[in-house]
């Protein structure tokens, strides 16, 4: 094993996926770097999705590598485990506890012992309290813990999904699509919490607001037809003759 898998966090080579003859995965090969933050791109259909699913279990490689922290093979783990290493996964559309309050929905995706027993005798610690006020301050919904996620704006419950991936401590998170239906103002709140997290952890955005992956600032990796068409800063890959071509149009 080559210096480059062992030091990256995140590490694809030759990953292919089929459904019923239609290449969705074709000879993908990518890599994420500890603390990086990464755009994803592609018109419908390149691949992106299946891949997150690849990365978390939910869908299994026909061939290819996929190794989290350097030693992990990720295509011999199912959903959970996976999960439990610290790959979490936000999809498009949120998934919050909407009669529950914002702290509840918090407390809910601590990473505890879920079982009967477990939850019968749960006694949040100090440790895990600080852990909440955290993510609270970091998702901007601190003032506003006791209220429930149901009255909460579109924005505002992206933001709950999100601290409530974060309320898990993972290593790597993938985030679907974070400012669909957002405003503006919403789209920027969103771009600069995901730039705070970004101090701490890895994450992996895929998204169609091109003005919002600029906003962010990093390598931005675009997909076509299940592989890796054009990397680099938002200019370069924008003005990419294919990428053009393809997905941004004239």
């Amino acid at each position: 094993m080559d210096s480059m898998v062992t030091s990256a966090l995140l590490y694809l080579d030759g990953v292919h996926v089929s459904f019923d003859g239609f290449h969705a995965i074709n000879n993908l090969s990518l890599t994420l770097a500890p603390g990086e933050m990464r755009a994803i791109i592609g018109p419908n259909g390149a691949g992106k999705t299946t891949m997150m699913d690849i990365i978390t279990g939910k869908t299994k490689p026909d061939q290819g590598e996929v190794l989290f922290d350097g030693v992990t093979d990720l295509t011999r783990l199912d959903e959970t485990r996976i999960a439990e290493l610290g790959i979490g996964r936000k999809f498009q559309k949120p998934t919050v506890f909407e009669s529950q309050t914002i702290e509840d929905n918090l407390l809910l995706a601590l990473n505890v012992d879920h079982r009967v027993k477990g939850t019968l005798f749960w006694r949040e610690t100090r440790a895990e309290s600080e852990r909440i006020d955290r993510v609270l301050e970091t998702i901007r919904l601190k003032d506003s813990r006791n209220r429930l996620a149901r009255s909460l704006s579109h924005g505002q419950k992206q933001w709950l999904e999100i601290g409530m991936l974060l309320a898990q401590d993972p290593k790597l998170l993938l985030v679907d699509e974070p400012v669909a239906g957002m405003t503006d103002v919403e789209t920027h709140q969103t771009a600069e919490l995901l730039k705070e997290i970004n101090r701490e952890k890895t994450i992996m955005v895929v998204e169609h607001d091109m003005s919002f992956v600029r906003e962010l600032g990093v390598k931005v990796t675009c997909l076509h037809e299940g592989s890796v068409l054009a990397e680099g800063t938002i200019d370069q890959v924008s003005s990419n003759e294919r990428v053009i071509e393809v997905y941004l149009g004239r």
